[in-house]
């Protein structure tokens, strides 16, 4: 368990503009995310290569191309904890005395046009159902780890993650009020098998 003695890491600030409509979620950056200063920049994580699959942009362009592309779909970035003490990337070595949630609250009342959040694993959905205030204007759904070690069969974790553009595709037919709101309890009641505690 880490100590004081451990440095309070800080993650990064969201990645968002004005069009934002979808906001994903982690729980908190990998140390490999941490010292590169970019999201899942863990070459094994499959957030950039699912994410290109849905949006039709290249995984390897540069990394301000490819939040630029994101942002183009309405998409954005952050973590549910701000800070935290951790020794290595995995989250059951974070703290639990050491967690600083990110000021949701604040986000969304600057950013109204977020009506749905996808949680980026279990850990992520855990820590904001205990952690962050919950909205009935917003729709939560938990999707199945991005990270190498949660392991799916193959198309399993794309598959799942289709759930983002599918709603995007429909929004034309059920306009913004199509996605229902879901209680603080449905955020974690699809669990992934084995997925607690892993991280990008």
């Amino acid at each position: 368990m880490c100590g004081q003695t451990t440095a309070l890491l800080r993650g990064f600030p969201p990645v968002i503009d004005e069009r934002a409509e979808v906001l994903i979620l982690g729980s908190f950056p990998s140390a490999l995310s941490l010292t590169a200063h970019q999201y899942y920049a863990n070459p094994r994580n499959a957030f950039w290569q699912i994410s290109s699959e849905l949006f039709g942009f290249d995984a390897h362009a540069p990394y301000e191309t490819r939040l630029a592309a994101l942002q183009s779909h309405g998409v954005a970035l952050w973590d549910v904890l701000r800070a935290c003490r951790r020794i290595g990337s995995a989250d059951s070595a974070i703290d639990p005395k050491s967690l600083v949630v990110n000021d949701f609250a604040e986000l969304f009342a600057h950013y109204p046009t977020i009506t749905r959040v996808y949680f980026n694993g279990a850990k992520a959905a855990e820590l904001y159902r205990r952690l962050a205030p919950h909205s009935d204007l917003v729709h939560y759904q938990r999707l199945p780890s991005t990270s190498p070690a949660h392991v799916m069969r193959p198309g399993a974790k794309l598959a799942a993650w289709q759930a983002i553009s599918r709603v995007d595709r429909e929004r034309g037919a059920a306009g913004r009020s199509g996605s229902a709101p879901v209680d603080r309890a449905s955020i974690s009641s699809a669990a992934q098998p084995g997925e607690a505690g892993r991280r990008q």
